[in-house]
């Protein structure tokens, strides 16, 4: 058995090939997102192409997803004109096999359930942190999709009210604060050659860095306060690249162990066990339950 599945974000493109147990050929591919989902498609077949032969396609994306049909039901401007993407159509009609499509969130959380820090965990939240925040909230073993698809969107908790202009309240949404992107932005302002997480954590000795590091810190641990005291979790388990640096999950955990209401401090923050290739798993799973 050889699934090809792909995790799309909204810097890069993540490939590799499952064989029941675990992803192999992993290799990453720049998403391009600027030049809008209809390209977005055609890059993700000549990746697919390159991966040839399988029996099963996976796909972890950023936007939300009805799973039932594999269209895009709303997707942000990470990605213009990705809402309303046939995905799994598209991707049946060019390589005819069975296809599964997930949001990356919940994608990263079945990773996670099944085959990382979410194994023997039967309720849990995910949240990923890159160019925006995915998430999931896990129940009784079951990831739990909403009314719309959209439960787990905890990148839109609304953290900075007072940045909403008229009818649009991204300005004020966690992700645009909390994300790693949000941690670039921050760090580029007093240093442009500081554009990505690797440089910026290379140069945490300074204490400028280390001064908008912290205060990025501070938006994380806000975010996570709202949802503990609202959904009580027994356990949390944090994803994303930048959550392989020691400071970041420390920060993270001191911050919210001070923080917390007293009943509440018997949260787990755990640091997701599979890395970047929690979405493909959690892809690759469901699209072996195709087949």
């Amino acid at each position: 058995m050889r699934i090809a599945a792909l995790d799309i974000g909204g810097t890069s493109i993540k490939s590799g090939i499952w064989d029941g147990k675990a992803a192999a050929e992993l290799r990453e591919w720049e998403t391009r997102a600027a030049e809008g989902g209809e390209r977005l498609m055609e890059r993700a077949k000549e990746i697919l192409r390159s991966c040839r032969p399988f029996d099963a396609i996976g796909i972890s994306t950023a936007g939300q997803v009805d799973i039932r049909t594999g269209v895009i039901c709303y997707a942000n401007e990470n990605i213009p004109r990705y809402t309303g993407v046939p995905v799994r159509d598209r991707m049946e009609r060019a390589f005819g096999v069975p296809v599964a499509v997930e949001n990356d969130g919940k994608a990263a959380a079945l990773g996670e359930l099944y085959c990382g820090a979410g194994r023997g965990l039967t309720d849990f939240l995910m949240l990923t942190y890159g160019t925006g925040i995915g998430g999931a909230i896990v129940s009784g073993g079951q990831v739990l999709r909403g009314a719309d698809h959209a439960a787990g969107s905890f990148g839109c908790i609304l953290t900075h009210p007072e940045l909403v202009r008229g009818d649009d309240c991204y300005a004020g949404c966690y992700e645009m604060h909390a994300s790693t992107g949000a941690l670039v932005r921050r760090v580029i302002r007093i240093d442009p050659a500081l554009d990505d997480g690797r440089r910026i954590f290379a140069a945490l000795s300074r204490k400028d860095v280390r001064a908008e590091v912290d205060a990025w810190l501070d938006e994380i641990a806000w975010g996570l306060l709202s949802l503990i005291h609202s959904i009580n979790p027994s356990d949390l388990v944090l994803g994303g690249g930048i959550l392989e640096q020691a400071y970041v999950l420390d920060g993270i955990r001191s911050r919210v162990e001070r923080l917390v209401i007293e009943n509440m401090r018997g949260v787990r923050l755990h640091r997701a066990a599979l890395g970047n290739r929690a979405g493909l798993t959690g892809a690759a799973v469901l699209a072996q339950k195709l087949l």
